[in-house]
């Protein structure tokens, strides 16, 4: 019994390890071509009217940026952690292409999200980040892209890049 548990360890390990190798692989792939010292701005207004300003913001702090959709599948599982990080860290995210304004909202308020949203209802600011997969998710500060990553991550994998930034 003991040999068998051992050799389920392992083999869990290995995998982990594998699926860790995979995912940095994908992500710094998928980034080649992502700016990461002179980013695009990314200022607006979020669906509350409030405004934002990136590189205001990630001056001395670093900042979650979160491109986002609400027909993405990853994202429902994603969402909640920024949700979470947004009570404790500075959050900016961007709906894209989600719709009209009142449709994001009304999302927002069924799964009861209190992150505030720039709606870039026609992939303007997507473009421009040349976001090709969401979610992804930054760590900006002093105007730079200190980690990206694209698709699941979990809480502690960002909290762990924001504690390094």
């Amino acid at each position: 019994m003991k040999q068998r548990l051992l050799s389920w360890t392992k083999q869990l390990v290995i995998f982990l390890l594998l699926a860790l190798f995979i995912a940095a692989a994908l992500d710094i792939w998928r980034g080649k071509d992502f700016p990461k010292d002179n980013v695009p701005a990314l200022a607006g207004a979020t669906l509350a009217g409030e405004p934002v300003d990136l590189a205001e913001l990630s001056k001395d702090q670093a900042v979650v940026v979160y491109f986002w959709a609400n027909w993405c599948s990853v994202c429902s599982f994603v969402s909640p952690t920024i949700d979470k990080l947004s009570e404790y860290y500075p959050v900016v995210t961007v709906a894209l292409s989600s719709g009209e304004d009142l449709r994001v909202k009304k999302y927002l308020q069924h799964h009861e999200y209190d992150f505030d949203v720039i709606n870039d209802e026609n992939y303007a600011l997507g473009n421009d980040w040349k976001v090709k997969v969401t979610p992804t998710i930054l760590i900006v500060k002093d105007g730079e892209v200190k980690w990206f990553t694209t698709g699941f991550t979990s809480l502690p994998g960002i909290w762990w890049r924001l504690m390094l930034s």
